[in-house]
């Protein structure tokens, strides 16, 4: 973690920060794409999750099923509004493949637990509230997140347009509390030959996902709570998976059923929904970590400078691996390099805020940034994941298909008119 000083301190030792202050301020362009700023809704400040009637970051705009942003497939989380590391239930990502979430009662809910086992389990709720729990916090990420297409899937390019919240919304971090998984694996006793996990949901299209056993054993949790209370319906209540550091899909929601196996199962979305095609015909499957990541929230898409002078540039940084290390920052299209400064406490596994203080002259710029995670792995330039992956740089302007684990470097244009534009290609 970065130590060189606090913020404060960062600040003041700039003799043109001050100065700078009075046309320093960034202002959001088009934070909610088809929002009206001046409708403000009256409200009951003493209401559940009630926020004041100034705020209105939300992951979706019009009507329940269309979309915010620019993907056929989930609601996403306004990252350019966010502060700190942890997301409100109320703006988390949502994706959850067409199927609205069922109506369960708590009561009535029921976990199974079987296959190659010496005890079956079958737990209510009340039975998984007596046992040890733990809380820990972790970032959800879908394996789309970030992925180079700005329309419905099909689309595959990027409009210079596009904000943070329509290319890395489909990431939110939460605090999760729940029981882990090994405690319950111990209880039921796993047979000699098992190696695997199938998890399965309480939704009409009841998505199974299968995860290895050694996964489960290290540092998978049954979630009942986010954020200090139960589940919200659209992520899962009462119960989900929690698989820390993996891409979303192994997240299963409304989780009724895990069934421990000798082999994974090889549903629909492991063996043809969720592999990475490639141009030459062959597949990327069970992609299951996600790699070092990070982008820059303010000043980011969509957004304006008002004008020369300081700026704090910040954004977030998360690795499946673990702990963020170093966040380096660049204003000048990746030439030269400056470290950030990581906020702590720092989490594995999870968002970590950083940030960087940064007088803007007024002249065009390219800010970018790139994380190094507790592993020593390094966020590559889009150019060197096209090499990573063997595959032509043109395959991401032109693939019709949804590009996993995509964690090359996002580089944002500013323009002498202040104005802040995704420069990706």
């Amino acid at each position: 973690m970065n130590s060189k000083g606090s913020g404060r301190r960062r600040f003041l030792k700039d003799g043109a920060a001050l100065a700078g202050l009075t046309v320093g301020a960034v202002r959001a362009a088009s934070a909610i794409p088809g929002a009206d700023a001046s409708e403000l809704r009256p409200n009951d400040p003493h209401a559940y999750g009630e926020r004041s009637r100034f705020e209105d970051s939300t992951i979706r705009i019009g009507s329940l099923g269309r979309w915010t942003g620019i993907s056929d497939f989930g609601f996403r989380t306004p990252l350019q509004e966010s502060v700190g590391v942890i997301t409100p239930p109320s703006l988390h990502y949502i994706v959850s493949h067409g199927y609205d979430p069922p109506d369960i009662d708590p009561r009535q809910h029921r976990l199974l637990i079987h296959g190659m086992v010496d005890r079956p389990l079958i737990l209510t709720m009340d039975d998984l509230g007596r046992l040890p729990s733990v809380s820990r916090t972790h970032f959800l990420e879908c394996n789309a997140n970030s992925a180079p297409f700005s329309g419905p899937a099909g689309a595959a390019r990027v409009a210079p347009t596009a904000t943070i919240q329509q290319t890395h919304g489909l990431t939110s971090c939460s605090e999760w509390t729940g029981v882990p998984v090994s405690l319950l694996l111990e209880k039921v006793g796993v047979q000699t030959g098992a190696a695997w996990l199938i998890a399965e949901g309480s939704e009409a299209g009841e998505h199974t996902k299968s995860i290895p056993l050694e996964k489960a054993m290290d540092d998978l949790l049954v979630a009942y709570g986010q954020n200090g209370e139960a589940l919200r319906p659209e992520q899962g209540y009462p119960l989900r998976l929690l698989v820390p550091g993996w891409e979303g899909i192994n997240n299963v929601k409304w989780l009724r059923r895990i069934k421990v196996v000798d082999k994974p199962y090889m549903g629909m979305r492991e063996s043809t929904k969720y592999p990475s095609l490639r141009m030459d015909g062959k597949a990327r499957w069970f992609q299951f970590e996600m790699g070092p990541k990070s982008v820059i929230t303010r000043p980011s898409g969509g957004q304006r400078l008002t004008g020369p002078g300081f700026y704090e540039i910040t954004g977030l940084a998360w690795s499946g691996a673990g702990a963020i290390r170093r966040v380096e920052v660049s204003t000048d299209g990746g030439r030269s390099w400056k470290d950030a400064e990581l906020q702590g406490p720092v989490h594995p596994k999870a968002h970590t805020r950083f940030g960087l203080g940064w007088n803007w002259d007024g002249r065009e710029a390219v800010l970018q940034t790139r994380s190094t995670d507790e592993r020593g792995e390094v966020q590559p330039t889009i150019e060197e994941l096209a090499k990573i992956w063997r595959v032509e740089l043109d395959y991401f302007r032109s693939t019709s298909n949804i590009v996993g684990h995509f964690n090359a470097i996002q580089p944002w244009e500013v323009g002498r008119d202040g104005s802040v534009r995704n420069a990706l290609f």
